[in-house]
């Protein structure tokens, strides 16, 4: 193709990036059900820095709960504006079989302190387990790519369900809901 005006050039230029830029934004996932064929086992908690309102936990240890995973940093806005449905999911259901982590996984070098990250849980009243992954092994395993980002694991250790950004609250719960009512996997499960 061959343009006569270098304005004309531009505008082609400019249609082609946009058009590029609104393929990709679609193409990229948004979260919600997995279809059970194509649930994967939870990666492992990796790497964690520190743990803080509990000891190190493993998911192998937690099959037969519904854990829900939030990447999260206590200086992200979305982060702080998602944080009272996850607080209220852990109230709510805590002991009804869901176990919260939140994966605090830092944008920002001050973000690692470990001390910076105490205080924010005091200050937000977060009451979950807490996974340091300054490294960001964890997030990393999870193939994760957005703050906040919640995934949902079920009984039988496979994410089943994830979200992505501010929203969809009303969904979340539902499915959390869903996945505590579904019967503990059984022996014969290899579980």
């Amino acid at each position: 193709m061959r343009f006569r005006s270098p304005a004309l050039a531009f505008a082609a230029t400019i249609a082609a990036c946009a058009t590029a830029l609104t393929l990709s934004f679609a193409a990229s996932p948004g979260g919600g059900d997995i279809p059970t064929s194509d649930a994967q086992a939870a990666p492992e908690f990796q790497n964690i820095d520190t743990w803080l309102n509990s000891p190190p936990l493993k998911l192998d240890q937690l099959r037969g709960k519904v854990v829900l995973v939030d990447f999260w940093t206590y200086t992200c806005i979305n982060c702080l504006n998602h944080l009272p449905y996850v607080k209220d999911w852990n109230e709510k259901y805590g002991d009804k079989g869901l176990v919260v982590v939140g994966v605090h996984t830092p944008e920002f070098a001050y973000e690692k302190s470990t001390k910076n990250v105490k205080d924010a849980i005091e200050r937000l009243q977060i009451k979950h387990a807490v996974a340091q992954d300054n490294s960001y092994g964890t997030w990393k395993a999870f193939k994760n790519q957005y703050w906040p980002a919640v995934y949902l694991i079920d009984k039988q250790g496979k994410i089943v369900y994830s979200h992505f950004g501010e929203g969809s609250y009303g969904t979340t719960e539902k499915k959390i809901q869903a996945l505590l009512a579904e019967p503990a996997p059984s022996l014969s499960d290899g579980s």
